[in-house]
């Protein structure tokens, strides 16, 4: 807390020096005037990136953006479904209230969710049950950043990272006397009804004032089929005859029953608001603004069917609990709180060396309750700060970049029967920069970063401190007036997480117990990526193939061994090897007067293997998307299909996941001539009710994704 203090003060005496008092001019954030030929992605028009001093991002790290239609046609009540879609990206998809991305294969904490740069700064790292605090209704825009973004992010971001930009900070100072953001959607398959506003003020000539809010409900999910998955559900029915042979009646019935649980899913409904209010100077080109925002999410943790939730009991109690008359387990939902203050600064200093100097700091305070029926069972507690401050060099000829700071510290704490990561502080400084080059054709990037990370765990007596460097070098050559082709070679690290040393205990909403391992070391690995994107006629479209060596891998593996009654998963590490392909085309088909036809395809498939053979645990399967969209006047027609692989090439004791094949269709209206202002959107989802379960999640056997969807959603901006 005395660094946020202390970023408050430096940040407002650097302001209170400028010397630039004129009125700020920035460009307004007002909405879009004219229909766009397509969606923003990172080949479908220009990329805005948040990053400072670098033009064209992607050289290191290929980045995608979701807006516009596409984000309201995608929204997802978590951040991992509402990008499920796009090339490289999938979710944990552990229950419709807690979803987070996975890049390329990895997530956890090889994967950082930020919001507006910052970090999250929650549990949602910690384990898979845990929802990201961010809402995507208050979104403006979604970055993902594949590749070495840990450069810029951290070393938990050495699988990508995702970026939840918002106007909390409102970025200028708006040009008409308000500005309103309403969207709204229900659905059927959740029986959905959520909605969020933002509205945005000038107050006088340079400063501006925002403030947002959101609201959303679902009921227990629908599904196509049957909650457990064959091979589950085969078990199942295995144990209810051996019951019945026994003479045990009431067990095999009540076995039996659980087997044939089928239409909807148990206990998957959720709760979620959002507050959130900013204001922000502009003197000059300088800059100042703040933030606070609160989240409060309450959502229910579907239960494995036949064992329902175990608890951590005494072997006495354990007995005691057994012989209750009706044999019932609570269930378990999360209810969990956000307090959360943010800063941004920027100082122009000028035409000298550096042009101007930004700060972004972020202060979290994150409760997480885990119930059991009406009763508390564990409560997990997160207060930390993150911040960093960048010098950001002015344009010489064709060389520009910036170098800067980073500083992080988190106090976790988790109190109850199934605390299962003590108490813990981690703190973390970086240095780093990234320097662009530009010698048309020919774009250079290169980028270092150096990291110290303490894990304090005082209760055990333990403190590891870690050393990561990283660095990364690209270059891309114009082939054409708008293709360019590129290669980029990485070396990233990662220090393990407190968890990954240091768990020890039963997750009653994971229904696992979790081991650490305190002998882990720093996790490391080589990367190389070629890539090629671009327009060639009509046609856009991105390519890249990537390769990356592990030394000192980190995974959660299950044992094979029982512990109170769960299956025990122990953190553990080796040398592993990925390797993958993902690209995505757009190709007009056919276009006269207002009417236009284009295609959407996508694909990613991505491999990996540990150094004794076996396959690295949860790996998204091969995966392609196609859609056909027409335009026409005020109105955009899609359908899509969205096709998954079986996944076999699974580690030791995972079970196997079928394919399927999901096919989707909606209409856009856009009823305002020449804008896109008001949109509405009418869709069905997974059209034929076909049964679907991601090969990333731990809950695959028993949480199914959502069947036949028919959705109605409002967006404006004026």
């Amino acid at each position: 807390m005395n660094a946020f203090r202390v970023s408050l003060l430096l940040t407002a005496s650097l302001l209170t020096a400028s010397p630039a008092l004129a009125q700020s001019t920035p460009a307004p954030s007002s909405p879009d005037t004219e229909r766009p030929a397509t969606t923003a992605d990172d080949f479908h028009g220009p990329i805005v990136v948040t990053a400072a001093g670098l033009r064209r991002l992607d050289v290191l790290a290929g980045t995608s953006v979701l807006d516009g239609t596409e984000l309201l046609r995608d929204l997802d009540s978590q951040l991992g479904e509402t990008l499920a879609k796009l090339p490289g990206v999938s979710a944990t998809s552990f229950a419709p209230g807690a979803s987070r991305p996975i890049l390329r294969g990895f997530g956890g904490e090889r994967v950082r969710v930020l919001t507006d740069g910052v970090g999250a700064i929650d549990a949602s790292g910690t384990s898979a049950d845990h929802a990201v605090t961010v809402d995507p209704l208050i979104a403006e825009r979604i970055e993902i950043l594949r590749g070495p973004a840990a450069l810029l992010y951290g070393g938990q971001a050495i699988g990508g990272a995702v970026n939840v930009i918002t106007k909390r900070i409102p970025p200028s100072v708006p040009q008409e006397p308000i500005h309103v953001d309403a969207l709204a959607s229900v659905d059927s398959a959740y029986n959905r009804r959520e909605g969020g506003l933002s509205v945005d003020v000038p107050v006088g000539s340079s400063v501006a004032f925002h403030v947002d809010g959101s609201y959303r409900n679902t009921d227990d999910v629908d599904i196509p089929g049957y909650v457990a998955s064959p091979s589950l559900r085969a078990g199942l029915l295995a144990d209810a005859a051996e019951e019945q042979e026994e003479g045990h009646l009431d067990e095999a019935a009540e076995l039996r029953e659980t087997a044939n649980v089928r239409g909807k899913l148990p206990n998957s409904w959720t709760e979620t608001y959002t507050l959130g209010t900013g204001v922000a100077f502009f003197s000059g080109d300088s800059n100042i603004g703040v933030s606070f925002d609160y989240y409060d999410t309450n959502y229910g943790v579907p239960g494995l069917p036949g064992i329902g939730h175990v608890h951590d009991h005494e072997d006495g109690a354990a007995e005691e609990a057994a012989e209750e008359e009706d044999h019932g387990e609570e269930n378990v939902s999360i209810g969990m709180k956000r307090y959360r203050v943010d800063l941004r600064g920027t100082l122009d200093l000028g035409e000298g060396f550096f042009e101007k100097v930004q700060t972004r700091w972020g202060y979290s305070d994150y409760t997480h309750t885990e119930f059991e029926g009406a009763e508390t069972g564990t409560i997990f507690d997160v207060e930390g700060v993150e911040g960093r401050v960048e010098l950001v060099q002015s344009r010489r000829g064709g060389w520009q970049g910036s170098i800067g700071g980073q500083y992080s510290h988190v106090d976790f704490s988790a109190t109850g029967e199934e605390a299962f990561v003590p108490p813990n502080k981690t703190d973390s400084f970086a240095l780093f920069t990234v320097q662009e080059v530009d010698l048309d054709p020919i774009e250079v990037e290169a980028g270092g970063r150096y990291e110290r990370t303490t894990v304090d765990v005082a209760a055990l007596g333990e403190n590891r401190d870690f050393d990561a460097f990283s660095f990364a070098a690209g270059a891309s050559y114009r082939v054409a007036a708008e293709v360019r082709a590129g290669v980029n070679l990485s070396r990233a690290e990662r220090a393990p997480s407190a968890q990954e040393l240091f768990a020890d205990g039963p997750h009653v909403a994971t229904q696992q117990y979790e081991v650490g391992n305190a002998a882990l070391d720093k996790e490391g690995s080589w990367g190389v990526e070629g890539y090629v994107r671009g327009d060639l006629g009509p046609a856009r479209f991105s390519a890249s193939i990537y390769r990356n060596w592990f030394d000192g891998f980190i995974f959660l593996s299950e044992t094979g061994d029982e512990d109170d009654g769960l299956p025990v998963y122990q953190f553990l590490q080796q040398d592993a090897d990925q390797w993958g392909i993902e690209g995505e085309v757009s190709l007009p088909l056919y276009a006269s007067g207002d009417f236009s036809l284009q295609t959407d395809l996508r694909g990613a498939y991505t491999r990996a293997t540990l150094a004794d053979g076996t396959p690295v645990p949860r790996i998204p399967p091969f995966n392609l998307l196609g859609a056909l969209e027409a335009q026409a006047g005020h109105f955009d027609l899609r359908g899509e299909v969205e096709w998954y692989d079986r996944q076999d090439r699974i580690a030791p004791l995972e079970t196997p996941t079928d394919g399927f094949t999901f096919v989707n269709l909606s209409v856009a209206w856009h009823p305002l001539e020449g804008s896109n202002n008001v949109t509405l959107i009418a869709q069905v989802d997974n059209v034929f009710d076909t049964e679907g379960r991601r090969a990333a999640s731990f809950t695959k056997d028993f949480v199914p994704l959502a069947g036949r969807n028919f959705k109605l959603s409002a967006r404006a901006s004026f």
